[in-house]
């Protein structure tokens, strides 16, 4: 029987699964291992299933025991394991694809009216009880016929752009190439960035983290905004740069933030705690009973998949 580490507690269901399958080495106290304790706890371990929590970089991948031969993220992103040290180590990594898009477009739309309504504001003002109505009260944005700019049109973009429909919102995107007719729908191509800030009454990023969308928007790219803009983040915090976010905000060029995610999880900058126009989540975005299991599930089985066949579907190297 293999042996695995589980760097991070999953939900109940799915330990019980991987432990019919492997011998399986579980951080059941759930407590953020470090690379020191990863490396050591899973030096008699085939592979590990890691979360996104997990920082796995090239002076860690190097210091793995050769027995190691998947690495099977927790996460539809992978930024947190250095590729190409896996790839020096002929350790595969996987990802859990499809099954977490429906949650995290849900919390894309949460936040993108959360901000939008200034929802931050109004609980505060319910809590204190004495809020008086007016004609102008908490006055915020309407996604109602409103221009959506969506960075990155994978699934998740897709899912986001097919709610907002709902709301009766004109899409456009920017993607590193367009996208064929049926996935397009009614959907308006940018071939820039520029371009598509320009427009974007309201902005969502929903693109994969890369080195190349790393504080995308920053105190140039804010520039491009209309005045007013409303912009959400459930991708990953590194795509905005928080110092350039807080002036925008500040200033009014941007009217409010929604993010689920930030930089230095969970550390957030402190400015977005404080203003009133930023709409912060704990990253919420798989967070459902059903995506969660779903997630842990294929995570145990692209491990299984790997020790059957050589090979796996899910293989991001």
């Amino acid at each position: 029987m293999k042996k695995i580490l589980i760097t991070r507690k999953l939900i109940y269901s799915s330990e019980k699964y991987a432990s019919k399958i492997f011998f399986a080495k579980i951080n059941t106290k759930d407590k953020l291992l470090t690379n020191s304790e990863i490396i050591q706890m899973s030096n008699d371990c085939d592979g590990i299933l890691s979360s996104i929590t997990d920082q796995l970089n090239e002076e860690t991948i190097s210091k793995f025991s050769s027995k190691i031969k998947i690495i099977s993220n927790f996460a539809v992103g992978f930024g947190n394991i250095d590729i190409n040290a896996a790839n020096k180590k002929n350790i595969i990594v996987t990802n859990t694809p499809d099954v977490l898009t429906d949650a995290t477009a849900e919390i894309a739309i949460l936040i993108l009216l959360g901000a939008a309504r200034r929802a931050k504001e109004g609980i505060q003002w319910a809590n204190k009880k004495n809020w008086k109505w007016s004609a102008d009260f908490l006055m915020g944005k309407q996604l109602t016929d409103a221009r959506l700019g969506i960075l990155g049109m994978g699934r998740i973009g897709r899912a986001v752009a097919n709610r907002a429909r709902s709301f009766g919102m004109k899409i456009h995107y920017h993607n590193r190439s367009r996208l064929n007719k049926d996935l397009e729908k009614d959907a308006i191509y940018h071939d820039s960035l520029k371009s598509l800030l320009s427009i974007s009454d309201f902005f969502s990023i929903n693109c994969p983290s890369t080195k190349e969308t790393k504080n995308i928007i920053n105190s140039e790219t804010l520039k491009y905004f209309p005045d007013g803009a409303v912009i959400s983040n459930s991708a990953r915090g590194d795509m905005i740069d928080d110092e350039a976010m807080v002036q925008a905000l500040k200033s009014g060029k941007i009217f409010s933030l929604g993010i689920d995610v930030y930089n230095g999880e969970p550390n957030i900058h402190p400015e977005y705690l404080n203003l009133p126009n930023v709409f912060v989540l704990p990253h919420l975005g798989s967070s459902t009973i059903r995506t969660r299991t779903a997630m842990a599930d294929l995570a145990v089985k692209n491990i299984e998949e790997f020790f059957k066949t050589g090979k796996c579907s899910n293989k991001v190297n």
